[in-house]
């Protein structure tokens, strides 16, 4: 069997012989979004398929192009439409900030339009042979997947297929997980694990006291590292692989 596990790259018979091992979709929730001046704008899909394309080869299974397109907080003020991190609100009050359009932000759905987005795929994906999809990235994208899954068992019902994200994992719970912050020490470090020429960390201030815009969570510049990107990668291998194979087991 071809050891190849993107879906554009596979000829049908390649196609049929993956999906016949191991009926398992891998989608990667993406953007292209603002993830500080030192990662990618692409950084959601990237990150999202690079764990799935390692997934793909431990456990089987084939990894879908990326979405690049997704649900957010949005505003629409005089001066224009704000989404996602353009907008810095304080954490306690809920008060303005302030906001900006970040450079290269260009990807936001309505919700019920994203949702409609996904049921199409899932219906494609159901009508080629797949069994079991895992959907993963962009917080807000994940979250609605959540919501209409994991939940709830609205798809399943809807589609007869199962789904599963890489959240709630207990390497989440030891502070391992994938993409559980914004462009901080998780992406970067994930970012830096799976592509590391993409990473760019000299182009942010120095010093403690600098403005990191659109970050949120552990500095990079301090926690940030190839090696904890790999070891979330490797704890998350094991236990999603482990679930997805118990999954299959059962369909």
């Amino acid at each position: 069997m071809t050891t190849k596990v993107l879906y554009e790259e596979l000829v049908p018979q390649e196609f049929r012989e993956r999906v016949a091992a191991c009926p398992v979709a891998y989608l990667p929730l993406g953007t292209l979004e603002w993830h500080g001046e030192h990662l990618p704008i692409a950084a959601d899909g990237i990150q999202s398929k690079g764990f799935f394309e390692r997934l793909a080869r431990d456990v089987g299974g084939v990894v879908l192009p990326m979405l690049f397109m997704g649900p957010d907080r949005v505003e629409e003020t005089d001066e224009g439409v704000f989404y996602g991190m353009d907008i810095v609100r304080d954490k306690e009050t809920n008060a303005l900030i302030e906001r900006n359009h970040l450079a290269g932000s260009a990807y936001w759905l309505p919700p019920e339009l994203f949702k409609n987005y996904l049921e199409a795929i899932f219906f494609q994906l159901k009508r080629a042979g797949f069994k079991l999809v895992v959907a993963h990235g962009h917080g807000p994208s994940t979250v609605l997947f959540e919501k209409h899954s994991r939940y709830s068992d609205e798809w399943q019902k809807k589609f007869g297929i199962e789904f599963l994200s890489c959240w709630n994992t207990e390497a989440s719970k030891q502070g391992y997980g994938v993409q559980c912050d914004h462009a901080a020490a998780n992406e970067t470090s994930l970012t830096w694990a799976l592509r590391p020429e993409l990473v760019q960390l000299d182009r942010l201030p120095k010093g403690p006291d600098a403005k990191l815009v659109g970050i949120g969570g552990k500095d990079p510049r301090i926690f940030a590292s190839k090696e904890m990107g790999e070891k979330i990668i490797a704890l998350n291998l094991a236990e999603i692989g482990a679930q997805i194979r118990a999954i299959l087991k059962k369909v």
